[in-house]
């Protein structure tokens, strides 16, 4: 075989050869990727009790950044503004703590006879159902042996509503008060992180991203909140008004705990149905007041959601909805009732992100809600879909 024929004969294999590798290398950056991801849940479930705080502290920092920048630019110290803001976000807590504990702890203590008045309650609609219960306890009961029937049963009483409340408080207060005081020194470090940045980076195109991708998620993160806020008052008014035109007892506090639950996206408007509900059925004889008072709470937060919320919340600023629900569903599992909160302003942190860097825009428009940026026809190279032409 000539030298030529030789070579023609190699290539086709070291072609395939290479393919395979490539392919293989693939693989393998895939694998990496899914091995990092993995650790990354491990580590932020494992390491919880310090992260929480430590991602609140940043939020925070972040969302009353711009505040402490107008103090600023009045000749107040960056340490006067820190401290007046974490003393009044403090104060807040501490009336939101007061306003909720005697009503709660009055439910703690009547929790017994509230749970037997809802299941009287449950009794009472399914009664419809009691023959076949009492039939399937028949069964059970002749199925018994004697044996089972002489086994003694051994009762574990769990500890009651007062004392886990006791138990848990700690440690929840001292994750409150480790946030406060990290935003308190993220507040009167002022700028420093992002000068620490700007230092670090390399070139001035770098400088100038890093510095507005900053400010842009702090205006964003800011603007966000502050809207949501808003809006989460006028539900928590809306839906107290409502109750207590119903009759409904502490129409005031249910007001409050409205407010506090819309926070958290389809999983709070979940949860205040059922509270509402549940007061409902105990505290009025005829039971037709029960989906009454669930349905105007469901009323109120499809009025929020459909109208005021895209109304008042910038279109740059609104999410995918199903990227939105999974997120909050991965958090709450991931860091309970504060990951729910903490869901979506990490989304709109990421999502702005994404706006500012080349490579994530893809990313950045998946996290959007559909068509949620106009594209510019004078920006041709700007990502994202275009309306087809409807030019013959």
């Amino acid at each position: 075989m000539s030298e030529p024929e030789f070579n023609q004969d190699r290539q086709p294999r070291a072609d395939a050869l290479g393919d395979s590798q490539r392919g293989l290398g693939r693989w393998m950056q895939i694998a990496v990727i899914g091995l990092f991801v993995f650790a990354a849940i491990a580590v932020l479930s494992l390491a919880k009790d310090f992260l929480v705080p430590v991602v609140l502290a940043f939020l925070l920092s972040m969302v009353f950044g711009p505040v402490r920048r107008v103090f600023d630019r009045r000749g107040v110290p960056p340490v006067l503004s820190s401290i007046g803001i974490v003393l009044l976000l403090l104060t807040l807590l501490l009336g939101l703590v007061s306003a909720l504990a005697v009503p709660a702890s009055d439910w703690i203590d009547n929790a017994p006879r509230i749970e037997r008045q809802v299941q009287h309650r449950i009794a009472e609609v399914s009664r419809s159902f009691n023959g076949l219960l009492q039939f399937n306890d028949k069964i059970e009961e002749l199925t018994k042996s004697d044996a089972d029937r002489q086994v003694e049963k051994v009762e574990v009483k769990q500890r009651g509503l007062t004392a886990t409340a006791m138990m848990l408080a700690p440690p929840i207060m001292a994750q409150f008060g480790f946030t406060l005081v990290l935003l308190l020194f993220l507040l009167a470090s002022g700028d420093m992180f992002y000068e620490k940045l700007v230092h670090v980076l390399p070139t001035f195109r770098d400088k100038r991203r890093a510095v507005a991708i900053a400010f842009n998620i702090e205006r964003k993160l800011s603007r966000y909140l502050l809207t949501i806020t808003l809006i989460n008052l006028g539900v928590g008014v809306a839906v107290g008004a409502s109750m207590a035109v119903l009759g409904l007892p502490n129409a005031l506090l249910i007001g409050l705990v409205a407010f506090l639950l819309n926070f958290i996206p389809y999983l709070g408007a979940f949860a205040g149905m059922v509270m509402v509900a549940t007061i409902a059925a105990i505290s009025f004889d005829w039971l037709g007041w029960t989906p009454i008072a669930a349905g105007i709470y469901l009323a109120i937060n499809i009025l929020e959601g459909q109208f005021a919320t895209p109304y008042l919340v910038g279109r740059n600023l609104r999410l995918n909805t199903v990227v939105v629900f999974i997120s909050v569903s991965f958090w709450a599992w991931l860091w309970s009732v504060v990951g729910m909160v903490v869901a979506v302003p990490l989304l709109v942190a990421v999502r702005t992100l994404c706006e500012h860097i080349d490579v994530l825009h893809n990313l950045g428009d998946f996290l959007s809600e559909r068509h949620a940026e106009q594209i510019d026809e004078d920006s041709p190279d700007k990502p994202g879909l275009r309306a087809p032409d409807s030019r013959p």
